[in-house]
């Protein structure tokens, strides 16, 4: 029995980790350093990913991808994130692009969209504004009824994938008074008339994605529109909910590759006589972290199944996001302390991996909004029995 605690993969999921596992050994993780060196999008892992069914696997079958479900999906991505932290992050945001056409797409959207995803033209999530994060409410970008279709104004920021992709999800107010309720997502083509990225964030970590802004005044058909109108905000956080499974999947692949540094150099590098892990502060600093990562995979992968069973994931989805970044980050800052000053410097796994974690905690809802997401849950669940026991 291996130390970390692994899941019980059915036979469709323990192919799709093969598969991964092959990639990640062979071509994501020799290359990982480079794409960290040179800040560069590694559009020859996005061949690979797209020839051996990856990135398009969690794509029903009837619109070109695999139909995997999400248990073998978050496999997958696990197994990707261990060996390259980017080339996790591209796959999951390609996720995200998915998403929201899988479930607010009409039969030709979904065709058109997730056909090409299948193939290798990848969707983009564009929620986030300069100015609103974790406030989707807020955002300011706008749609008008400009003939038979929208004009869209306005600038989406911390797009992954973005610029490398070719179509994006953009999410403007409809009715600007309207807050959240008044929010809108359309299908915009990145070649259309008045779409254009103009600036590449210069990233800590995970330097081989691309995340860029994306400037609209552009005007799309009415067949643009992706979902209902005003109903978007409900949408985005429909995706979220799963986004944060795949960003949990990242996140127990980075710790299983920083563990495995660390309990490597701990093993293998001898102070005072002895290997190192000998002593208490490293050997209970690795026990520590092989409890906790335990604990989150069953918790990732119980996040999956419940997906996979048509379950709400609200709650659980929050809670693996949460602890899985917040594990990782032990996990990242116990190998650079093990490694000490060599876990400090370039070219060092450890280095790399401490700066590839920081974003885990970030993108897909901050570990403060997940806390907030939990706390409503927690008020919501005691006043529903509180009410229940006075009736």
């Amino acid at each position: 029995m291996s130390v970390i605690w692994s899941p019980a993969l059915e036979p469709d999921a323990q192919k799709w980790f093969q598969t991964a596992a092959s990639l990640t050994r062979d071509a994501f993780a020799p290359l990982a350093e480079e794409l960290d060196r040179d800040q560069r999008y590694p559009w020859e892992s996005i061949d690979k990913l797209v020839k051996s069914g990856l990135a398009g696997m969690f794509i029903p079958k009837e619109y070109g991808g695999q139909g995997a479900p999400l248990r073998a999906t978050v496999a997958a991505v696990e197994e990707v994130a261990t060996g390259c932290a980017s080339t996790a992050a591209i796959l999951c945001a390609c996720q995200l692009g998915a998403f929201p056409v899988l479930l607010g797409g009409t039969e030709e959207q979904k065709k058109k969209y997730l056909g090409a995803m299948a193939s290798g033209t990848a969707t983009s999530f564009a929620l986030s504004e300069r100015s609103t994060g974790s406030d989707a409410a807020a955002i300011t970008a706008t749609a008008e009824r400009e003939g038979d279709g929208w004009r869209i104004k306005g600038e989406k920021y911390w797009i992954g994938n973005g610029g490398a992709s070719r179509y994006y999800v953009v999410f403007a107010k409809t009715d600007p008074d309207a807050g959240g309720r008044g929010i809108t997502a359309f299908m915009v083509d990145k070649e259309d008339d008045g779409v254009e990225i103009d600036e590449l964030n210069d990233k800590m970590g995970i330097r081989g994605t691309q995340t860029s802004n994306l400037k609209l005044d552009t005007w799309v058909p009415a067949s643009a529109m992706l979902g209902e109108e005003g109903k978007a905000l409900r949408l985005a956080l429909k995706t979220l909910n799963v986004g944060r499974i795949m960003v949990s999947a990242q996140s127990t692949g980075l710790a299983i590759a920083a563990y495995r540094t660390a309990a490597e150099r701990a093993v293998t590098r001898e102070a005072f006589g002895k290997p190192i892990i000998d002593n208490q502060g490293i050997g209970y600093k690795l026990a520590d972290v092989a409890t906790e990562l335990s604990a989150a995979r069953m918790m990732l992968y119980e996040a999956a199944r419940a997906y996979d069973a048509d379950e709400d994931v609200q709650v659980l989805g929050a809670m693996a996001k949460l602890y899985t970044s917040e594990v990782s980050h032990k996990a990242a800052d116990a190998a650079v302390q093990i490694w000490g000053g060599f876990g400090y410097c370039k070219p060092n796994l450890a280095e790399r991996l401490y700066r590839d974690q920081r974003i885990l905690e970030i993108y897909e809802g901050t570990s403060e909004i997940q806390r907030l997401v939990l706390a409503r849950s927690v008020r919501n669940e005691v006043e529903a029995s509180v009410k229940e026991r006075a009736a």
